[in-house]
């Protein structure tokens, strides 16, 4: 049997009884470790002694049994076990470990468990690193993780942020993923003495700054205004005209607000998504809609975050910014100016995961913070090629549309050219089917009750004629979906709904 051991675990003063007990169950000797199973708890405890107590979780790995070492529990004190949440143990309801039907058991899987590790940790769930894993994990900020969905690197930020002491930034761009990371950060009660985290989507770091006057713009508020000037501007797009002003125009310059005209009529290719020709029209009608702004009392974030430059003080000694590719650099700016020394930052995340354009790349990331100190001359990036939670098929697919994606457009920087090594065990399956009704019918009826199938649909708008034929709730646009899973997805109508850009890119 297996036995790792919880890198948290306090054994003071009884370390001889803890790896007594570890070699016992590393034999599979039940009796020897006097181990028994805490009844409906998923729980195991052996003795230490007459007072104390081990508590193990038993798992498996490629059929074998692996055997968790958690927690000293000193006295019978189970009330004040971490992991049982304050649970009292019910002595009648301690049982035998019986291993003949242990072989048998259905115990929980472990996602990836390195032929010499010897330890965990545990976030939300248990992990083990790798080698690339722990060789990140050891680096010391500043740090650039960079990996794709389910290579590990946010559950890697959040364990390294337990390492830190003092006042602590996590942010990201959705709230979403900021609130999720403030429950695996805290799962099983986890705090840590002399620290202070705060889990802040942008919209709330600004709003510990100061609150903005009026509400903050919408795609819906943009819409609202585009539809009063679509007709003297047939040709532009209102997404790819929002993402300009959001991700190119307000988001780009850190010394203004906005861009003034000319500069954003000598923007590079790479900088603009509409070309040359269009910039001035494009333009003239973000003059409109910034005078739309001020008359319909809206904000824009990024402008109110360059307003909070001059005057935003240092308060934290470490800044974590999750899904970095999401944030434009005058966000960056911001986050950064509340570090008391620069460089005390990490940045995660992926160049290939980008839902808004800002024409991120991690070669301009590397610009943007180098000019300060000596960080140019460092090695401070981290790339987790291996992904865990995906199967092979679909880890093939995403690489098939990766090298689809360099041949088409290139690549701005090597940190953005890896491809995905799957590292998952798990069977599954890409299938691609041709719309129709029928086809609609019987994927709602398999899908409608099920928690285990989520619908993606390319665009917000997208939604209510997917939900007129999908009646589950898990229904989600590319902006929603982004750190959640499922086990399976449906992604529905992601060629035939964006005829024109797939003519454009084959």
């Amino acid at each position: 049997m297996r036995v790792l051991t919880y890198e948290g675990l306090d054994p003071a003063g009884l370390e001889p009884q803890v790896q007594r007990v570890a070699e016992a169950l590393g034999r599979g000797d039940f009796r020897a470790a006097q181990m028994k199973k805490l009844e409906g708890s998923g729980f195991y405890r052996a003795e230490l002694g007459r007072k104390d107590r081990l508590l193990v979780q038993l798992r498996r790995y490629q059929g074998e049994v692996v055997a968790l070492l958690l927690e000293v529990i000193r006295n019978h004190a189970y009330q004040d076990s971490r992991f049982l949440g304050g649970a009292r143990v019910d002595e009648a309801r301690i049982v035998d470990v019986d291993p003949a039907a242990l072989e048998a058991a259905a115990l929980p899987e472990l996602v990836h468990v390195p032929r010499l590790a010897r330890s965990f940790r545990f976030l939300d769930k248990v992990l083990v690193w790798d080698e690339n894993q722990a060789e990140a994990f050891r680096a010391s900020p500043p740090l650039v993780l960079i990996g794709s969905a389910g290579s590990g690197k946010t559950a890697l930020l959040l364990e390294r942020l337990k390492e830190e002491p003092g006042a602590i930034l996590y942010a990201t761009l959705s709230p979403y993923l900021a609130e999720n990371a403030r429950r695996m950060y805290h799962a099983h009660g986890f705090t840590r003495e002399g620290q202070e985290v705060d889990f802040l989507s942008f919209r709330e770091f600004l709003e510990t700054l100061q609150v903005p006057d009026g509400r903050e713009a919408t795609y819906k508020d943009f819409l609202v205004w585009f539809r009063r000037h679509s007709r003297s501007a047939p040709e532009f797009d209102a997404h790819r005209l929002h993402e300009e002003f959001k991700g190119v125009l307000t988001g780009y310059p850190v010394d203004r607000p906005w861009l003034d005209r000319e500069a954003y009529l000598g923007l590079g290719v790479r900088q603009s998504i509409f070309p040359e020709a269009q910039r001035a029209k494009v333009y003239d009608l973000f003059e409109k809609y910034l005078a739309f702004l001020v008359e319909a009392r809206l904000f824009e974030p990024n402008i109110v975050a360059h307003g909070h430059l001059a005057t935003c003080q240092a308060r934290y000694d470490l800044v974590a910014l999750d899904e970095v590719q999401d944030l434009t650099n005058v966000q960056l700016a911001l986050l950064l100016k509340t570090l008391h020394k620069a460089g005390r930052f990490i940045l995660c995340g992926d160049s290939n995961q980008i839902v808004h354009p800002n024409f991120f790349s991690w070669a301009h990331i590397k610009s943007f913070f180098f000019e300060h100190g000596d960080l140019a001359s460092r090695d401070i990036t981290r790339i987790l090629q291996a992904n865990y939670r995906n199967t092979p098929q679909v880890t093939d697919l995403a690489n098939r549309l990766l090298r689809l994606k360099q041949r088409r457009f290139g690549s701005v920087d090597k940190e953005s050219h890896y491809l995905v090594e799957s590292a998952s065990t798990a069977a599954g399956e890409v299938v691609y089917l041709r719309d129709s009704e029928a086809v609609r019918k019987e994927l709602d009826s398999k899908t409608s009750r099920s928690a285990q199938f989520a619908v993606v649909v390319p665009r917000d708008e997208d939604k209510a004629e997917a939900g007129l034929r999908f009646k589950t709730p898990l229904l989600f646009s590319i902006h929603e979906a982004k750190g959640l899973e499922y086990e399976n997805v449906i992604l529905l109508n992601f060629a035939s709904g964006q005829r024109a850009i797939h003519r454009e890119i084959a």
